[in-house]
């Protein structure tokens, strides 16, 4: 455990891309994304992918790295994550991990449980029921033998549903047993988390910002794009904000968007609670929306 790492951690909107800019600036250091959209190409605004320009000459990892038709896990992202972590040491500089998909967070931090392997045969069987049969199909067969792991899924995440499933079909045992076996508490790094507390009347004003600026920026025309070039049915397409704006251009050519936005902010407060769920179980040093990124005052070093 004596790799050093800042993990940036928060729910959506709270500021975490700033935050690790701005460690990242203070202390040497290079930024590994944990988000498990941004790792697409194409898929920017409604990611609330940095710019480059925007990044002030601090290397990012694992952003733009995969074509939307490809399918990731979170043992992947350890894989490639362990790779940049590797390589920015050998550099003497600081690695910070920063995005909000907690599941491949956790992962890095504490291993994962063991699973049985990967079965094609069983996930083109969960890719023939959800296209017959629909999404929440699949997320019922689950509900019928792992109701844990169930609850903590949303049936559109085909792809962690589908892994789920399938470690109970090729084990008998439920991924939530396993995981909760596992307790992912060893820590494999020498990791200290960091994030931006706000209250949710505060976060939600910044979601609806965030919002806003999403569509000002030309979410819908990127979405468009992401359709002509045949992504309207991957993975990222199914995330917060891709997911609404992709449905309602099924349904017209030009949505309302007053309420195209009204639905989004809805979704997003949603899976923001969801994460901190996930953070209140967490470590973490939390900091005042107002609290200057000062490294040298939070303890930290390069």
């Amino acid at each position: 455990m004596s790799a050093r790492l800042l993990v940036v951690v928060g729910p959506t909107a709270s500021g975490k891309s700033a935050l690790a800019i701005a460690l990242a600036q203070q202390l040497n250091g290079e930024v590994i994304n944990a988000d498990s959209v941004q790792i697409y190409r194409h898929f920017d605004i409604g990611s609330g992918k940095v710019p480059a320009t925007e990044r002030g000459d601090i290397p990012h990892h694992l952003i733009d790295v995969c074509d939307p038709h490809e399918i990731v896990d979170a043992a992947w992202f350890i894989g490639r994550a362990e790779q940049a972590l590797a390589d920015i040491q050998r550099k003497g500089r600081l690695p910070i991990v920063c995005g909000g998909t907690f599941l491949w967070v956790r992962a890095l931090l504490y291993g994962l449980a063991p699973a049985p392997p990967r079965d094609e045969a069983v996930r083109a069987t969960h890719q023939q029921i959800a296209s017959e049969q629909g999404r929440t199909a699949l997320h019922q067969q689950l509900a019928a033998v792992d109701p844990q792991s169930a609850q903590r899924l949303s049936p559109n995440d085909f792809v962690r549903v589908s892994r789920a499933l399938e470690v109970f079909q090729l084990s008998g045992t439920p991924l939530s047993d396993l995981q909760a076996a596992h307790g992912f508490k060893s820590a494999r790094y020498n990791a200290t988390l960091l994030g931006i507390r706000h209250t949710s009347d505060e976060l939600t004003a910044r979601i609806t910002e965030r919002t806003h600026n999403m569509f000002a920026a030309g979410l819908l025309n990127e979405v468009r794009q992401l359709r002509s070039a045949g992504y309207r049915h991957t993975r990222a397409m199914q995330s917060v904000g891709y997911r609404e704006v992709n449905a309602a251009l099924e349904q017209a050519a030009q949505p309302n968007l007053a309420e195209l936005e009204q639905v989004i902010v809805r979704k997003t407060r949603i899976f923001a609670r969801r994460q901190r769920t996930w953070l209140r179980e967490q470590a973490v040093t939390w900091l005042a929306p107002s609290q200057a990124f000062d490294a040298t005052a939070l303890g930290l070093r390069a």
